[in-house]
């Protein structure tokens, strides 16, 4: 088991906590069966035979990024974000739930996560 806490830069933060994102409420884990992914009240649970890549992407437009989660209108893809620099996009076979919670309206795609060391999730995702 791997966890992945998300990078805060300072412009994110205020924004961030006002809906309940922190550090402690906000992580990615990935451990022999699944990814899960925490930011605030906000969750993301997929088995890892569902992630089918992962690249890692940059430079974010802060309104498109800061504070819930968003939603793409180019892929229907969910974005956690607290920094505008650095994430790992992580594409699934089968969309997965996270803005509709009954997921008959909407399911993503793909999730962009700005986690501290995008490598790092890569490489665990790799290797799980």
């Amino acid at each position: 088991m791997s966890d992945h806490p998300f990078r805060f830069s300072a412009r994110y933060r205020a924004p961030a906590l006002l809906l309940g994102i922190t550090p402690r409420t906000a992580m990615v884990r990935v451990d022999a069966a699944e990814l899960r992914v925490r930011f605030g009240l906000w969750t993301l649970r997929t088995p890892l035979a569902n992630v089918v890549g992962a690249e890692e992407t940059a430079d974010f437009a802060y309104l498109k990024t800061v504070g819930p989660p968003h939603l793409s209108f180019a892929d229907r893809g969910v974005t956690f974000a607290t920094n505008a620099d650095h994430a790992l996009c992580v594409r699934f076979a089968e969309p997965v739930k996270v803005l509709d919670p009954t997921g008959r309206l909407l399911r993503h795609p793909a999730a962009t996560l700005t986690v501290a060391d995008p490598s790092g999730l890569a490489t665990a995702l790799a290797r799980a």
